[in-house]
């Protein structure tokens, strides 16, 4: 039975009663015929309906609500059904509220300031169950697995040798040009010598070395512990009695360890000799005499400076590497954005932690 309404009393401030069926199908041309009485209705009766739905109740609401008129009558589910409409009858803002420019960046910026502090706080509790995990393997050394961190020690070392060549090669040319083109001013392009052996061997050697390091090897930790995490395969570890912290973090933080101290030397090596192609291509200074001023201006002091650098940084990025990826939780997006916040993190940290080391070694005296 379609919708009825019995408008009687309605023009004269009075109750409005409907029967029958106020269900999509059913309403026909009653909206219009609600829309065309007077602002006297006071009081919406629905006792004697026979169905609604949403459409329904949508309907009513929007003519009781235009009116200020109240709605009565309802049984318990077509009260709870109406007022849900009414609930979802809400005006959608077309654009956010405008926030004070100085306001939103002043929240972004304590919004990192806090997240910086817990991620700083979670490396720093990982730092310390790694150490834990170092202890127990010493005081149980059949727990330590030798196969799998010297496959670590390939895939940390070995396979970088070729691309920190290509690019500390190259590094070194271009120190060597750029030196070489400001000292020219001053007749002295002998002293491109200092400039390439001092700042590749104490600084960019092992810097650069370490930033390649967390770009291959810290994004590769963090991905593969992340798809483990993800496919359960540490919760599997867990169940079966194996530490993760053994068996996977202490190797590849070992390997990092020792291999960085190798590799920085290996890089500023490089360095030296692309600087040193450059001096005797293009300042005709000959490779023999480059060696001796290399041997005469560079202090022993700049190599012990690189090769204490070196550690710091590898335990920085195997750390964070390894961290970011036993935080990967839900999907197989986490893996890509854990991964890549190890590398920002880990290159982040290790430029601070080598200009402290510039201070420090300064204040020593080990300049």
């Amino acid at each position: 039975m379609s919708a009825y309404a019995d408008f009687s009393g309605a023009e004269s401030g009075g109750t409005l009663r409907f029967t029958g069926d106020l269900s999509l199908a059913r309403l026909g041309n009653l909206p219009a015929r609600l829309d065309a009485l007077p602002d006297t209705v006071v009081k919406v009766d629905l006792s004697k309906i026979d169905r609604i739905d949403t459409v329904g109740a949508w309907v009513i609401h929007r003519f009781a609500q235009a009116r200020g008129a109240t709605v009565t009558g309802l049984d318990k589910d077509a009260q709870y059904l109406f007022d849900q409409v009414a609930a979802a009858q809400q005006p959608v803002a077309v654009a956010p509220p405008q926030m004070d420019p100085f306001k939103r960046v002043l929240g972004e910026v304590g919004d990192a300031v806090v997240q910086a502090g817990h991620t700083l706080y979670g490396l720093l509790g990982f730092l310390g169950a790694t150490i834990i995990a170092f202890v127990n393997i010493a005081l149980h050394p059949r727990r330590f697995r030798f196969n799998a961190t010297v496959h670590r020690f390939e895939v940390v070392g070995v396979s970088a040798l070729g691309i920190l060549a290509l690019m500390n090669f190259l590094i070194g040319i271009v120190i060597a040009q750029q030196g070489a083109v400001q000292l020219r001013q001053f007749g002295a392009e002998i002293f491109t010598i200092n400039l390439v052996g001092r700042i590749t061997l104490r600084e960019l050697g092992v810097l650069m070395t370490a930033i390649m390091v967390a770009g291959r090897s810290g994004s590769a930790f963090a991905a593969q512990i992340g798809t483990m995490k993800l496919t359960e395969e540490i919760d599997a570890m867990r169940t079966i009695g194996v530490s993760p912290m053994e068996a996977l973090v202490v190797p590849r933080t070992i390997s990092v360890v020792l291999m960085m101290p190798l590799l920085g030397f290996y890089s500023a090596l490089i360095g030296i000799i692309g600087g040193g192609l450059f001096c005797w291509v293009s300042l005709g200074i000959p490779p023999v005499t480059f060696i001796q001023n290399i041997r005469e201006v560079v202090p022993l002091a700049d190599l012990w400076v690189g090769l204490i650098k070196a550690p710091v940084f590898g335990v920085i990025i195997a750390i964070t590497g390894c961290y970011q990826g036993m935080l990967v939780e839900s999907d197989a997006e986490q893996v890509g954005h854990r991964t890549t916040t190890a590398v920002v993190q880990a290159i982040f940290l290790v430029i601070v932690l080598d200009a402290f080391f510039a201070v420090f070694f300064e204040q020593i005296g080990w300049i």
